[in-house]
Order: C-alpha cells, then sequence, then structure tokens
C-alpha cells in the first residue's frame, strides 16, 4: 500500500507533465513537426561550447579520483568561492565561499532549504500564480503553501493580500522571480514593499520569517530589465539558482544556495542546509556538473533566441485577439482564457494539435501558460494553428 503521502502526490500530479506526455502521444500520432508543444519550460537551445569544453577538458586533465569523488555535503570549496565571487562581482555582495551550498538543482535546494527550517504545520506563502511542485515541497515536511492573489492588471503581487495572509504559522515566504509561470519581473518597488512587511511581521510575531527567493530565470531577462539580488532588501533572505536556464543544463540538475551573513543564526542555518542535502539523499551536488559551472560562470544562453520567440509569439498572439501578458523574463507567455474554464479552452487547442498548460495547475484559473523554448520556426507556424482557435472563439485581431 502506498503512503498516504504520496497517494495526495498522485492526486495532484503535475499537470505540466501531464500535457507534456500528451503531446508526445500527439506527436507519435500526427508527427512531431505538426505538433505545437508548449507545456514544458525544456530549453531548445544548446548549451554555451564552452560548457562542452569544460567537460572535455575537466574528464581529460583531472584526477577522476578526486573529479568522481566525495566532497563536502555542501560542495567543491573552489566551486563555491567561484559562485561568491561571480556574485559579488555583478551584484556588489560581499560572499564567501561558505555561504553557498551546491545543489542538486533549484528543486533539491528548495527541498534542502524546507528540510532546515519548516516544521509539521508551517506556512509558506507564495504569490499565484506559482509554480505547482512548490505544494509538494511543502508537503514534504508536512508543512503547507498559502497562496496570495496577484494584481490581475500587472501579475505584481497584491501587496494587501499579502499582509493579510500572515499568521502564526508562517515560516517563510516564497517569491519567484522572473515568475514561472507569467513572465513577469516584481518591481523594485514590489521588493521593497515586500521586505517592509515582512519586518513589521517579524517584529510582531518575534520570530524569524524567511524570504525564499527561487531564481532560475535570472538571467533570461529582456528590454533592458535587470534583476536585482534580493540579500540587499531583506536580512532573513535564502537564495536559490540553477543553471537550468542560463546554461541550457536542466538534465545535468546543478544549482546553489545562498545565506547571508546577515541572517539570523547563519552559520546554524548554513550547518542545517548542509546536513539536509545529506538526509535527503542527495549527499553533494554533481561533482562533475560542479566542476564544469565553476568554469563557465560567465556564459550565458542565447537569450537572442528567447527574445525573438517573445516577440513573435506576443505579437502574434494579441494581433489574433488573445488578452496576453507581455514578459518581461524566464521564457513563458501567460495568457488569458477566451472562456472562464480553461479545461474547455485547452482541450480545444488540442484539436489543432497545441499542447498548453492550464493556469489552474499554477493556482490561477482562468488562464493558460505558453512555454515558448522551442523552435523559431514552430512559433511562426502555431499562429496558423491559434487562428484557427481564434476563429472558433469568436475572438477579432
Amino acid at each position: 500500500m502506498l503512503s498516504k503521502k504520496i497517494q495526495a502526490a498522485l492526486a495532484g500530479s503535475s499537470a505540466i507533465r501531464a500535457m507534456f506526455i500528451e503531446g508526445k502521444e500527439l506527436a507519435a500520432k500526427v508527427g512531431a513537426e505538426n505538433v505545437f508543444d508548449f507545456s514544458l519550460g525544456n530549453p531548445a537551445t544548446p548549451a554555451p561550447e564552452s560548457v562542452k569544453h569544460a567537460i572535455k577538458n575537466l574528464l581529460d586533465e583531472t584526477d577522476p579520483m578526486i573529479l568522481h569523488g566525495y566532497m563536502s555535503n555542501s560542495g567543491y570549496e573552489d566551486v563555491r568561492a567561484a559562485v561568491a565571487e561571480n556574485l559579488n562581482q555583478r551584484f556588489g555582495t560581499k560572499f564567501a565561499w561558505k555561504n553557498i551550498v551546491m545543489t542538486v538543482g533549484a528543486a533539491g535546494g528548495m527541498n534542502i532549504v524546507f528540510k532546515a527550517i519548516l516544521d509539521p504545520g508551517d506556512e509558506v506563502i507564495v504569490f499565484a500564480p506559482f509554480f505547482g511542485e512548490y505544494k509538494n515541497y511543502a508537503a514534504n515536511f508536512d508543512a503547507s503553501v498559502v497562496a496570495v492573489a496577484p494584481n490581475y492588471e500587472t501579475f505584481q503581487p497584491d501587496l494587501l493580500a499579502f499582509e493579510a495572509a500572515f499568521t502564526e504559522k508562517t515560516k517563510a515566504v516564497l517569491v519567484n522571480t522572473p515568475n514561472n509561470p507569467t513572465g513577469v519581473i516584481y518591481s523594485d518597488g514590489t521588493m521593497k514593499e515586500i521586505a517592509r512587511i515582512l519586518q513589521e511581521k517579524q517584529n510582531e510575531y518575534q520570530k524569524e520569517i524567511y524570504l525564499i527567493s527561487d531564481e532560475p530565470y535570472r538571467e533570461l531577462v529582456y528590454d533592458g530589465v535587470e534583476e536585482s539580488f534580493l540579500t540587499k532588501y531583506y536580512n532573513n533572505t535564502i537564495v536559490g539558482y540553477s543553471f537550468s536556464k542560463s546554461l541550457s543544463l536542466p538534465g545535468e540538475r546543478i544549482g546553489y544556495i545562498v545565506v547571508p551573513d546577515e541572517a539570523a543564526d547563519a552559520e546554524d542555518l548554513l550547518a542545517g542546509i548542509e546536513v539536509a542535502n545529506r538526509t535527503l539523499g542527495f549527499v553533494n551536488a554533481p561533482s562533475l556538473m560542479q566542476k564544469a559551472v565553476a568554469a563557465c560562470m560567465d556564459e550565458k544562453t542565447n537569450l537572442e533566441f528567447y527574445d525573438r520567440n517573445r516577440k513573435d509569439l506576443y505579437d502574434g498572439l494579441t494581433k489574433l485577439g488573445f488578452l496576453c501578458i507581455k514578459p518581461q523574463g524566464a521564457f513563458y507567455l501567460w495568457m488569458k482564457s477566451p472562456v472562464a474554464d480553461e479545461a474547455e479552452f485547452v482541450a480545444a487547442a488540442k484539436k489543432y494539435n497545441i499542447i498548453l498548460v492550464k493556469g489552474s495547475a499554477f493556482g490561477c484559473g482562468g488562464y493558460v501558460r505558453l512555454a515558448y523554448c522551442i523552435p523559431h520556426d514552430k512559433i511562426l507556424r502555431s499562429l496558423g494553428a491559434f487562428a484557427k482557435l481564434a476563429k472558433e472563439f469568436g475572438l477579432e485581431g
């Protein structure tokens, strides 16, 4: 008999993955070239050549007993130092290697942080729409998420609703900017207000409340927008990062956690995160990939590829009459369903070989998400299929 937790997880299994599987099944029937699969955030642009060269050089030039052996549960010290120095140069921070824990991707990072700070019954505030797996990560430790509705004009957080969401059980606030699924970047003003409210609530409840920043899309920003490093806003900030998108390495599962010295009991917090890395069974982040990303800190994926897709998809859909939030970052587009039940809209789209993900999977019904990290020619060819879909729902471009 399965555990009750896993039974619940199966019942709420990822809608994103479900649509990805449907897309694969449809491709087997009509040909992959004829399916416009916007379901999964799986980069279509390859990793930079420097990543391949770094891996080859490491394999050729490094003692395999060192390269493939164990190290501290927090990762190689030289790799952690490289991460710290890169952040310091870019954001004016003052981190040292000890402030960094290498992780098995951003998901592994979120789980070891939750393991370190959450007790059963604790609550984590998230801003809708949000990455649906956050619920599962919290449930792993018998905690829960409390979703705060957005401002539906801008999809910035509703700060009044945020302030009202705190209770004695609140242990952390989780932000994700650039946001999956909307592509919205939380403004400087929004983050300052979130920090102010957090500080007030810490004082009110006389306990630490952490700000956890999940940043796998930090480098994917457009139109000259710049992302800030959120430790400057609030002392009790923990930052999680993944190289999955910035280097097109989603399957390699490599990232890191940052805990600043200014965080309360920072040494104990870092020690707890390190222990969680071991006790959750990760033990340490993959050794080869740690060394590889350390050699490629200044490399980035092909941002122009995503930007062209972003512009052509947004312009094409809005000309057809669809209502969309223009993405500022990441590689997702958030579109309003022309009918209240977006499941009906998603089902209709499949008739034209278009695979979308329901907004309810992100805690925000009435919308759909499109992952535009697909080949550019498919973006262009999909617009003909979207034109038929728009016509079915009576939209006018």
